[in-house]
C-alpha cells in the first residue's frame, strides 16, 4: 500500500487568538508524530496554492465575498464566537484545499493508494452560505465535487468520524444522492445537528453517541450502521474527514477513543474501499485538539493507511 503524506507549508499563517484551540501549533505536532522510521515510506509532498474559486462549487455566490470582507489588512479579526480569520488565512486556506486537490489528484490517476493531507482550517462545520466552528471553507466537499467534476466520479463517500457533526457537509449534499455523508459524533455537542432522523435524500447517515462512549461503542455503531450502508453506496471514493478530537485527551468534547480505536476505524473503512473503489482514500484533517491525543490518533490512521491493518503501531 502506498500512502501519500501532503503537508502545508504556510500552516502558521492562518492565525487565531492566544489560547484557541484550533491553532498552528496543531500542524506541528502532525508533523512531528510522523517523522519516525516507521514513517519512513510515505511519499511526501507540500500543498501547491489551489484555487480558491472553487469554493463556489460548494458555497453560494457571495460567500468568498463574505469572507474577503471579514478579512482584517493586519492582525485577526472576528467572524462569529469562536471562529476567528487573520490577513493570510485565505492563502492558507487556498494552500489546505490544494493540498487536498493534490492528494485527490495522486490517488485517482493512481501514482498512489491513498492519501493524508494535514491540513488547517479546518472545513467541515462550513455551511453554504456561512463560515462557522473554525471553518472557513468546506474542503472535503469541494474535493468531493471534483472528484465529480474533474474525474467523473459518479459516487462520492464522506465518512466523518470528527467528534462534533460536520453540519457544513450535510447541508451541502443533503438534497444530493450522488455523495453518500456519513458521520459519528457526540451528541449532544456543538453544533447540534446530526441526529439519526437527519437523512436528506437517503443519502446522511448520523450515529450519534453519548458523552464518554468508548471505543466499543464507536465499533457497534460502525459495525452496525456506518459501514453496511457505505458498502451499499458501493462509492468510486471515499473521503474522510479525519477528526481526532473523540481521543479520550480532548479537551472539548467527553467522548473515551484511544488510539487504538483509530487504526481500528481505519483499518475497516480500508477494507470498503478494497472492496468498492479500488483501495482509494483521501483523508483530510479537521479537528483534534490535545496535541498529544492528536499526534496518536494521526501515528495510528496514518500506519493503518500504509498498511491496510489495525493496531500495526506501538504508541
Amino acid at each position: 500500500m502506498t500512502t501519500l503524506l501532503v503537508s502545508q507549508p504556510n500552516f502558521a499563517d492562518h492565525q487565531t487568538p492566544q489560547g484557541h484551540p484550533e491553532r498552528a501549533d496543531r500542524i506541528q505536532a502532525v508533523n512531528e508524530a510522523l517523522e519516525d522510521d516507521h514513517f519512513a515510506d510515505l511519499v511526501r509532498r507540500e500543498a501547491p496554492y489551489g484555487d480558491i474559486t472553487l469554493a463556489e462549487l460548494v458555497h453560494d455566490g457571495r460567500y468568498m465575498e463574505q469572507l474577503r470582507a471579514a478579512r482584517p489588512s493586519e492582525g485577526i479579526g472576528q467572524i462569529d464566537g469562536d471562529t476567528f480569520i487573520s490577513a493570510d488565512s485565505l492563502s492558507v486556506a487556498a494552500t489546505g484545499l490544494g493540498g487536498a486537490l493534490a492528494g485527490l489528484d495522486a490517488v485517482l490517476l493512481g501514482e498512489v493508494d491513498n492519501a493524508f493531507c494535514a491540513i488547517r482550517p479546518p472545513g467541515h462545520h462550513a455551511e453554504i452560505d456561512r463560515p462557522m466552528g473554525f471553518c472557513l471553507i468546506n474542503t472535503v466537499a469541494i474535493a468531493a465535487r471534483e472528484a465529480q467534476r474533474k474525474y467523473g466520479a459518479e459516487r462520492v463517500a464522506i465518512i466523518d468520524f470528527d467528534v462534533h457533526h460536520g453540519n457544513g457537509t450535510q447541508d451541502i449534499f443533503a438534497a444530493d444522492a450522488s455523495v453518500f455523508y456519513a458521520s459519528s459524533h457526540q451528541m449532544p455537542l456543538f453544533p447540534g445537528t446530526g441526529h439519526p432522523s437527519e437523512t436528506g435524500a437517503g443519502n446522511i447517515v448520523n450515529a450519534a453517541l453519548r458523552a464518554q462512549s468508548d471505543g466499543e461503542m464507536m465499533r457497534l455503531a460502525y459495525s452496525e450502521t456506518i459501514l453496511p450502508a457505505l458498502d451499499d453506496f458501493a462509492p468510486d471514493l471515499i473521503l474522510l474527514s479525519a477528526g481526532f478530537d473523540a481521543h479520550h485527551r480532548d479537551p472539548l468534547a467527553q467522548l473515551d477513543w484511544d488510539n487504538a480505536d483509530f487504526a481500528w476505524l481505519t483499518a475497516k473503512l480500508m477494507d470498503v474501499a478494497e472492496r468498492r473503489c479500488g483501495n482509494r482514500i483521501v483523508s483530510l484533517l479537521e479537528g483534534g485538539y490535545d496535541l498529544k491525543g492528536l499526534a496518536g490518533g494521526v501515528r495510528q490512521h496514518v500506519a493503518a493507511l500504509m498498511s491496510g491493518a489495525a493496531n500495526t503501531l506501538k504508541d
